[in-house]
């Protein structure tokens, strides 16, 4: 099958081998092509297969000795490897994760035997510890038991150090606070952009008289920046008015750009390697049309504008006269026709280029300099060009007439737009840029006569003033910067072009994000703390306030009257006069508090409300856990006696009938036991454990919620078919009717595409006619940050799902990754320095392999580099990088109304899954710091961002609620997930027994307390 974009996928058809399996199938080819889920078990069986592989063996000794040899000796070990993991039973990761097993598995495969277990074990022991490789242990094994040590010694020793780099310790800088961190459209001048208009004033006028046609001028300006907007935008601005109010030209130019960031849209998830062979052949369809259309719709435009007797005068040439002589041909000394990128790349000096620039810009407002007249954006672009650098076919010459076309545009443009273009190409970071830099130096031309092709390195450097391009020959061996390291070259003129990129960026946000608010504006407060004498609380306010405060205290201490009683009699809460009444004063606490909350909606800002719904939040997670023990659900009492002993310093599996026969325990008993057990802060232990509250173990009302729940899970996950929390899910929807969504994310994909996935599940959910909050797990909650932030700032109907009737109102955050993580800047460090690695270990090379295979290797490296999955996950991972997270908060903008609920975990020996040991001790290395949950510190897992301050990031701190410190790890909500690393310590420490319905459960019930969450009505 091909898509619409290229896209190739085989699927099972009628063959001679129809009913017969066979490794060879429609799957083999799919594995290869398009892989999936099932893919890398497939190659697998091929790879395993003897008989194919000594064929291609075989084929391969043709073509070299040598590299059979290498080949040869590989797929033997291979073989080795699959015999032994048979014979010791090992089918799941968790059978070899345990070090002694591990040990066993590496003395069988170095010598045949367990002779070595005591020699490996302490190297493996010591990497878990998070100490990293012993090279000099690990270099006398492989040299006792591998008898072509001495052949490839310096080979050999290269892995080695690149294993003990990646596996060790990455010392990285610690993240620090930045105190103020404003917008960008605020930080740059505004002038730079007089007569571009915001996205809000664009949607004002779009709305005002709305029955008269649009002013020719608005009309004509909507045209100019449309290629400018998302896709999203130009949908909307076509469909907000009727074709009538329209200039015919300017309706003709929007339609344009509308179907070509339709297919632009769809490209740009869909591109990259193998999958996408045939893409340039559908992309070359549009994309010649779209570039000529460019110039003529630029030509018509200033020849047909709404004031045609106006020109501008340069000198004794009219603008259009200028435009026209830019555009007519210009040729080289062997009379060849110049394209535009070949013209500009022929200057001799940028200071030529910036004079013809500066000439053109004299013609025209600042607007035009910023805006061009190209049909396709620098967003549009850019993905047609990553496309194009990352297809499996670049010597083909339709790739290559493909890439001159954009390039010929871009050229055409002024030089902030090319400057956009590569801006967009780096959009995941400097390190993707640094990769479509170097894939765009190496620009495969064949197909174009020596005197049409293009000098990429002058192009470039004409387009970017003061930098200098690297050229890969200058850092080989024999080069003038041989010693230097040419990707360190080329990722440090990345980084120059993204700082050069400010502008565009600023134009860019301005063009598409709506801002509600500037950086100066007051902070929304809560109507009982307003200052202005304008704005003051109503007295209905006040006094409703007061006897919510009122109704606290009279039932605490009623409360603490009740567990005194409890404590002297031993009896339970539903035995005892006194706790019936002080939870009937507690509940008209409640409905008193829900009271302030529907005259105010940011009551719970102030600090007597959210100490109260901390308080409240709390205590829900110990009535929840005591809920779950008490009906035995799922394996809850195994985790709590297991939680138990280990925060007892026991971790021995002595039978202790505590939690495991609840029933012969007192109530308050099993509560301490379970406060004792799970919370780790040894202060916030002692406020919760003589909190009168929570000892009254106080359930909502029975009902159902009018509600809906929004998942997004962790950078790992399967989205939509996800399995996560599912047997809490079906418990909460069956108790209180709560529907639950999840979003269909995707595996280390970025927050922008899973916030458009979240958007996709939002829409069911508003059809739903029920309000919704948003539960993320991990770095869902970063995706979810974004999808808030996005629909805030997008179209006026984006708006409307978030802000409307069925729209957002509450967030639970689960082991939030929003504030990154120090894994994040530490693998960073890890991959640039083993790039730079592989590039020194391929000088070396050099003097032994020639040329041609040392550029074939450096072609099959990026071959790699360059597929579709590559590409993704790179975007995957930048939200844990500092840089990232800095643009994210700074832009970012959130509801003030939302409150947010958290779960934080500290790991510890007994808590810690024996698969995260590793993770986890690397972490503490690298930080500094042990309070983390193996993924993210304690200190970072917050709902508010942590090291950049700005207005919304102060509004998200007054939002936050909190939530106790659990001995938990990052892993909490999974169980069968990661049942293929379960080992037996797991097992015996109930790691991933712990109690799901804490996740979810208290957070719904803390919200419907406080009326956030409203009751379904009988009849609904």
């Amino acid at each position: 099958d091909v898509s619409s974009v290229g896209g190739i996928s085989f699927t099972q058809a009628s063959t001679s081998r129809e009913n017969k399996e066979g490794l060879y199938d429609w799957k083999f080819f799919n594995a290869l092509v398009s892989p999936d889920d099932d893919s890398p078990a497939r190659m697998m069986d091929v790879l395993h297969d003897k008989k194919t592989m000594n064929r291609l063996l075989a084929v391969t000794k043709l073509i070299n000795a040598d590299l059979e040899k290498i080949a040869s000796y590989l797929l033997t070990k291979v073989w080795r490897a699959k015999e032994i993991f048979d014979q010791e039973g090992v089918s799941d990761p968790g059978h070899a994760i345990p070090g002694h097993r591990m040990a066993r598995l590496m003395s069988l495969f170095l010598c045949g035997d367990v002779s070595q277990v005591d020699e490996i074990l302490p190297v493996i022991q010591r990497v878990v510890a998070g100490n990293g490789v012993d090279v000099v242990k690990v270099k006398e094994l492989i040299r006792k038991h591998v008898s072509k040590y001495d052949d490839w010694a310096a080979e050999i020793d290269r892995a080695v150090k690149w294993a003990a780099m990646m596996l060790g310790p990455m010392t990285v800088p610690s993240p620090f606070v930045e105190t103020e961190v404003p917008p960008l459209t605020e930080y740059l001048d505004s002038k730079r952009y007089a007569g571009i208009p915001t996205a809000k004033s664009l949607y004002d006028t779009l709305h005002d008289k709305p029955k008269l046609p649009l002013d020719p001028t608005f009309s004509n300006l909507v045209s100019r920046i449309a290629p400018h907007m998302t896709f999203r935008q130009v949908s909307y601005v076509l469909n907000s008015r009727p074709a009538s109010h329209w200039q015919p030209f300017d309706l003709k130019r929007l339609r344009y750009v509308y179907a070509t960031k339709k297919k632009v849209d769809e490209i740009s998830e869909s591109y990259g390697g193998l999958s996408f062979m045939p893409q340039s052949f559908f992309v070359s369809v549009f994309l010649g049309e779209a570039t000529r259309s460019s110039l003529r719709a630029a030509t018509a435009s200033n020849d047909n504008t709404n004031n045609p007797e106006t020109e501008v005068k340069v000198g004794n040439r009219s603008a259009l006269d200028m435009l026209r002589r830019q555009r007519s041909p210009k040729f080289d000394s062997e009379g060849f026709i110049l394209s535009p990128a070949g013209r500009v790349a022929s200057m001799n000096d940028f200071g030529n280029y910036r004079s013809n620039q500066n000439l053109l810009d004299s013609a025209s407002d600042v607007s035009d300099d910023l805006l061009g007249d190209s049909l396709l954006g620098p967003q549009d672009i850019a993905v047609l060009l990553q496309a194009g650098l990352t297809s499996a076919i670049k010597g083909s010459t339709v790739v290559q007439l493909n890439q001159r076309m954009l390039l010929d545009l871009m050229a055409s443009q002024p030089a902030s737009f090319a400057i956009g273009v590569l801006a967009e190409l780096g959009a995941d970071g400097p390190r993707q840029l640094a990769n479509a830099l170097m894939a765009l130096c190496d620009l495969d031309q064949g197909s174009f006569k020596e005197a049409h092709c293009i000098d990429i390195h002058a192009l470039l450097e004409m387009w970017l003033p003061g930098l200098k391009i690297p050229r890969r020959d200058d850092y080989l061996a024999g080069g003038r910067w041989a010693r230097q390291s040419f990707y360190d070259a080329i990722y440090g003129v990345a980084i120059s072009i993204l700082d050069l990129s400010e502008t565009y960026i600023g134009l860019k946000l301005r063009i598409q994000q709506v801002r509600h608010h500037n950086e100066r504006d007051p902070l929304p407060v809560p109507m009982e703390l307003v200052s202005d004498l304008n704005d003051q609380p109503t007295s209905q306010l006040m006094s409703t306030i007061k006897e919510a405060v009122t109704k606290i205290s009279v039932a605490d201490d009623l409360a603490q009257t009740a567990f005194d009683d409890l404590r002297s009699s031993g009896r339970s809460t539903k035995d005892s006069d006194l706790c019936a009444t002080a939870c009937q004063a507690y509940k008209e606490a409640f409905a008193a508090c829900a009271q302030v909350i529907s005259i105010d909606k940011l009551a719970f800002q102030s600090d007597w409300f959210k100490a109260f719904f901390r308080r409240n939040y709390d205590a829900l997670m110990v009535k929840s856990i005591y809920d779950n023990i008490v009906d035995d659900v799922d394996q809850v009492r195994v985790w709590m006696e297991a939680l138990r002993r280990g925060s007892m310093g026991n971790t021995q599996s002595q039978p202790d009938p505590f939690f495991i026969c609840p029933e012969e325990q007192k109530e308050q008993d099993l509560i301490d036991g379970i406060i004792d057990a799970l919370f780790f802060d040894k202060k916030e232990l002692e406020y919760i454990k003589n909190d009168p509250l929570v000892r009254m173990l106080i359930g909502n009302d029975p009902g159902h919620y009018n509600f809906t729940i929004i998942t997004a899970m962790g950078v790992i996950t399967e989205g939509k078919q996800g399995t996560e929390l599912h047997t809490a899910i079906e418990r909460l929807e069956k108790e209180r009717g709560v529907a639950t969504i999840r979003a269909d994310t995707g595996t280390a994909r970025s927050i922008d595409y899973n916030a458009n996935k979240i958007e996709e599940a939002v829409n069911i959910a508003v059809e739903l006619k029920r309000p919704y909050g948003l539960v993320g797990y991990s770095q869902g909650c970063a995706n979810e940050m974004n999808f808030e932030a996005m629909m805030i700032s997008g179209t006026p109907d984006q708006q409307k799902v978030i802000t409307g009737d069925y729209g957002l109102v509450c967030r639970q955050l689960l082991f939030s990754a929003a504030n990154g993580s120090m894994h994040g800047p530490a693998t960073e460090a890890k991959v640039h320095q083993l790039i730079t690695m592989i590039e020194e270990f391929l000088k070396y090379q050099q003097g032994y392999f020639s040329r041609a295979f040392i550029s074939s290797t450096i072609d099959v490296m990026n071959s790699g580099l360059d597929s579709s999955a590559f590409q993704k996950f790179l975007g995957g991972t930048k939200s844990f990088l500092p840089y990232a997270s800095r643009t994210f908060w700074r832009e970012a903008q959130h509801l003030p109304h939302i409150p947010t609920c958290v779960i934080r975990g500290v790991l510890e020996a007994h808590t810690t899954p024996e698969s995260l040991d590793m993770l986890s001790n690397t972490l503490t290395k690298q930080s500094g710091s042990a309070l983390h949950d193996s993924q993210v510190h304690v200190y970072d897992a917050v709902g508010h961002p942590v090291y950049f301050k700005n207005r919304n990031g102060r509004i998200l701190k007054s939002t936050d609620m909190g939530g106790a410190v659990q001995r938990t790890h990052h892993w909490s909500p999974l169980c069968e997930e990661v049942e293929y690393v379960r080992t037996d310590r797991d097992v015996e420490h109930g790691v991933f027994d712990c109690a799901k319905d804490r996740h979810i459960f208290p957070f719904c019930d803390v919200n419907a307390r406080f009326g956030i969450i409203k009751y379904a009505d009988v009849e609904n």
